[in-house]
């Protein structure tokens, strides 16, 4: 396919080449492009299979035939009504794919993407290889979710370049849309339940019908190893379930191989902005419908500039894993069986899971509006007083040197003045931020007409919803800072230039922010002489075997590090504040929410908090996992309702040693290993 190619500026001479899906899209007109010839070139690996087949090949299979046995004789019911049920779970979650839907729905996408986008830049070199790893594995494609339109610009742009229509893992959600969800089965959608919980017979026909697909090689299988859309546009901990299944043909011995593709998707402008900071605050999402998608179409006027999307270089399962598992325990009993996961099996499903989603960050292109935005939210009275925008420009320049010296990807256009994209960054993101008189200001809602006086928490919600948004668009950018960032913090707080107490509190960061970043367990020396590296390649450190030291240029680097970091060291602090009150010894996670948010909006009124992140749900929940993780949270075996006990020592603890009240050498010699 004919398109102009480009470079992205600040990238190395090396680095792949993107075209414009939508540059050709304009020569050849949307009618054209729907009926043009599609001609794939499949799996070789084994017969040709239909949509239809897969089914009957599961309600065939000896794995199922055995669940349902064992299901009859649990519930005392006969084989034929169990059977019924599970036809009746398949026909639920079974596609339809039929190439006339793929041609219509490439026609409604070409229509709108030309609408809302201005480019859909895909990578040439990721694209021919995912051709080539089809042919010869299977293949799971597995994107970053940041949009509702994610999996549908992959499924465009796969049918654009004549590779496979993949197979998508979708919400029952979506199908649940008259019209559009029918559209979207047959143009290649399997929906799936969000929630499964200890349903063993929809567990084995979900599973087996995964396995089916993986197994005869029927088409590129695609989910979101994240599970779930993320509202903050950060990436989120991986979840396990799908990705066993899709490997267990391998571990068996059923396939001899299976190829990862991780995709990075990367937006300018994402079309939900404003509605995920409002989920983030607790107003509820509407529910997906069609006519919920017909009212939207305010949304379809906008304009979102440019997207990209990376695909990855296919990953071999059987290279990743070699050294990591031993397959032979498969043999010891018949592949039909169900067999429960080894703790083996279990850690490298969940190390793959977790290379995969770094991987993704990896790929992701940052945009000058995400830069802007870290910029942006370290400025205090950004509403009132706003910012120089020379100071902005200069400041966004200088953070472009630094995201390149850690190794990041720039979405940074050639050919056009440095200013010029700049400003332009701001006019997309019009909705968020205004330039006046040479001043950047960010944007609050007009005021609603309302007859109930407004209360000073509804201000509070008010002011919380641009800078959430703002602050998704700096999350785009963590991954590249988070590494040094975390060194920077371990510096400041410990004054210490000691490697080793400051590898401690490295070490005890990373621990705590697990559940927010993304670390691959059990690297987290590798994470630290990243992190040296990174800030001694930029001039921050200097470093010998038994020493990190500031360097006289690098307190720049070190500050603005820090701040970044400091909204979420803030608000972990509100949390640990509420849970050390007095009468707080049992909680549940659904208590905790609105709790802390009171709390926190309290404090923004006092002025004693500074941002409004310790808000976000997300930020909420995470800080909940992440002491459930660390055992200062023990969940109450006999509690029905979720509660659990409140280690109050503990939990001080961790605030002490996260404000340095505690030193570093303590750390090193914690009997508790969690720490």
């Amino acid at each position: 396919m004919a398109s102009s190619s480009f470079k992205h500026s600040g990238r190395g001479d090396n680095e792949e080449e993107f075209v414009d899906v939508l540059e050709e899209l304009m020569r050849s007109g949307d009618l054209g492009h729907a009926f043009r010839t599609f001609s794939p070139s499949p799996y070789d690996g084994g017969p040709p299979c239909s949509a239809a087949d897969l089914p009957k090949a599961v309600l065939e299979s000896q794995y199922l035939r055995y669940v349902v046995q064992e299901i009859a004789t649990e519930k005392g019911l006969s084989l034929e009504e169990v059977r019924e049920e599970a036809s009746v779970l398949l026909e639920e979650m079974s596609l339809k794919l039929q190439m006339g839907f793929i041609r219509l729905m490439a026609y409604i996408l070409s229509k709108v993407l030309k609408r809302i986008l201005t480019g859909i830049h895909v990578n040439t070199e990721g694209l021919n290889a995912l051709k080539q790893a089809i042919q010869e594995s299977p293949v799971m494609l597995l994107p970053n979710h940041r949009s509702y339109l994610d999996f549908l610009v992959i499924s465009y742009v796969m049918f654009t370049y004549d590779i496979p229509a993949p197979v998508i893992v979708a919400g029952m959600d979506l199908s649940k849309m008259r019209v559009v969800g029918e559209i979207i089965r047959r143009s290649g959608a399997v929906f799936i339940r969000r929630t499964i919980g200890s349903d063993k017979l929809y567990w084995a026909v979900l599973s087996e019908y995964v396995k089916t697909i993986v197994k005869k090689g029927f088409a590129p299988l695609e989910f979101f190893v994240e599970g779930l859309r993320s509202r903050s546009l950060k990436s989120l901990m991986p979840k396990f379930g799908m990705m066993h299944m899709v490997l267990e043909p391998f571990f068996k011995g059923e396939v001899y191989d299976i190829k990862l593709v991780p995709i990075s998707l990367s937006y300018d402008r994402v079309m939900e902005e404003s509605l995920l900071a409002q989920e983030l605050l607790g107003i509820p999402k509407p529910k997906e419908s069609t006519m919920g998608l017909l009212k939207a179409r305010k949304v379809l006027q906008e304009n979102y500039g440019t997207m990209h999307v990376n695909f990855g270089r296919p990953l071999s399962v059987r290279h990743l894993c070699q050294g990591k598992i031993n397959r032979s325990q498969y043999n010891l009993i018949p592949r039909d069986l169900p067999q429960k996961p080894s703790g083996e099996v279990q850690a490298c499903v969940s190390w793959l899971a977790y290379l995969m989603v770094r991987t993704q960050e990896e790929g992701v292109l940052i945009s000058p509006w995400s830069l802007m935005a870290c910029l942006l939210l370290q400025t205090p009275l950004l509403t009132e007083d706003g910012l120089p925008w020379h100071q902005l420009a200069e400041k966004t320049l200088w953070l472009r040197r630094l995201v390149l010296d850690f190794g990041g990807h720039l979405n940074w256009p050639g050919k056009v003045h440095d200013q010029d994209v700049m400003s332009s960054a701001v006019a997309l993101h019009h909705s968020l931020v205004r330039l006046q008189a040479g001043r950047v200001y960010l944007v609050q809602e007009e005021e609603d007409e309302r007859e109930d006086p407004r209360r000073p928490e509804d201000d509070v919600i008010k002011a919380a919803v641009p800078m959430l948004m703002l602050a998704s668009y700096r999350n785009q950018c963590l991954h590249v800072f988070v590494r040094p960032a975390l060194l920077a913090i371990a510096i400041h707080v410990t004054k210490s230039v000691q490697r080793d107490e400051l590898f401690a509190f490295f070490c005890f960061l990373r621990d705590l922010f697990g559940n927010e970043f993304i670390f691959i367990p059990g690297e987290s020396s590798q994470d630290f002489e990243e992190a040296c590296a990174l800030l001694r390649k930029c001039g921050a450190v200097h470093t010998s075997e038994q020493e990190v030291m500031v360097s006289n240029v690098g307190l720049e680097v070190l500050s603005f590090l820090q701040d970044l970091l400091q909204p979420f060291i803030d608000s972990y602090q509100v949390m640990f504040v509420y849970l050390c009150k007095d009468g707080i010894n049992v909680i549940s996670e659904k208590q905790f929410l609105p709790a802390v948010r009171n709390l926190a909006t309290k404090l923004i009124l006092s002025g004693e908090l500074h941002t409004y992140e310790a808000l976000s749900s997300d930020m909420q929940k995470n800080v909940f996992s992440a002491l459930r993780r660390l055992e200062t949270l023990t969940k109450l075996n006999a509690s029905e309702l979720n509660e659990y006990r409140v280690k109050k020592a503990a939990v001080g603890q961790i605030s002490e040693i996260l404000c340095g009240k505690i030193p570093p050498q303590i750390l090193q010699t914690t009997p508790d290993a969690k720490l």
